[in-house]
């Protein structure tokens, strides 16, 4: 029997399917197994560790034993002056923690006194805590790395003069001090590598503050 047109229109159709069919297994056999670019930078960032530098400044008007402040605050102290124009600033401490990108943070420690020199409280410890809950590694539109801080606490135990106790010999006196607390807690972003404000804290009778500085950078290898 002759075949019609319309039979071989229908055997035509039917091969071409069988020819799909067979040739699919092998087109996808080849395409190559590679993970994305996005999947790669998260798998590197992962094993990135940061280094993070906490910088606490007392402002004060009163005279500090050492004025110099690391060349990094400089630019920070220079804009912080057209808000807060108090005529001295001194570093009070510096703390250099690492974490792990992703990963909490926590320490606690006994300083010395975040207070001016001449006052009350200038030979007294103070007791402080810093945390952040999740430090992590970002990406903004134009490429450029930021870091988040998640949780981003401070605190401190700060002495304060209440009055003087009188010995039993009635001729010396003592300061009557307490320690109240005080502290800040937000969540931040900031460019990496850039120190940024945090916030301020009053923290002495005449007036000074202290500011809480942050910097993060990646950990060298």
């Amino acid at each position: 029997m002759i075949p019609n047109k319309r039979d071989r229109v229908t055997f035509y159709a039917l091969l071409c399917v069988l020819v799909m069919f067979a040739s699919a297994p092998l087109a996808l056999g080849q395409q190559p197994s590679q993970p994305s670019r996005e999947s790669i930078q998260s798998r590197s960032d992962d094993e990135t560790n940061l280094d993070t530098q906490l910088y606490l400044v007392l402002a004060s008007n009163q005279a500090t034993a050492n004025g110099k402040l690391p060349a990094v605050l400089q630019p920070v102290v220079q804009r912080l002056q057209a808000t807060l124009p108090f005529k001295n600033y001194a570093l009070a401490a510096t703390l250099l923690n690492r974490v792990k990108n992703g990963g909490r943070l926590s320490v606690r420690w006994v300083g010395g006194p975040l207070a001016a020199p001449n006052s009350a409280s200038s030979t007294t410890t103070s007791f402080n805590d810093f945390t952040i809950d999740a430090v992590q590694l970002g990406t903004i539109a134009d490429g450029s790395r930021l870091v988040r801080l998640k949780g981003f606490n401070f605190g401190s135990r700060v002495p304060v003069q209440t009055g003087a106790t009188v010995a039993s010999t009635g001729n010396v006196s003592f300061p009557s001090i307490n320690y109240e607390p005080t502290g800040l807690h937000t969540d931040i972003s900031l460019n990496e590598g850039e120190p940024v404000v945090v916030g301020t804290l009053n923290v002495g009778a005449s007036g000074e503050v202290l500011v809480v500085v942050i910097s993060v950078n990646r950990s060298p290898k």
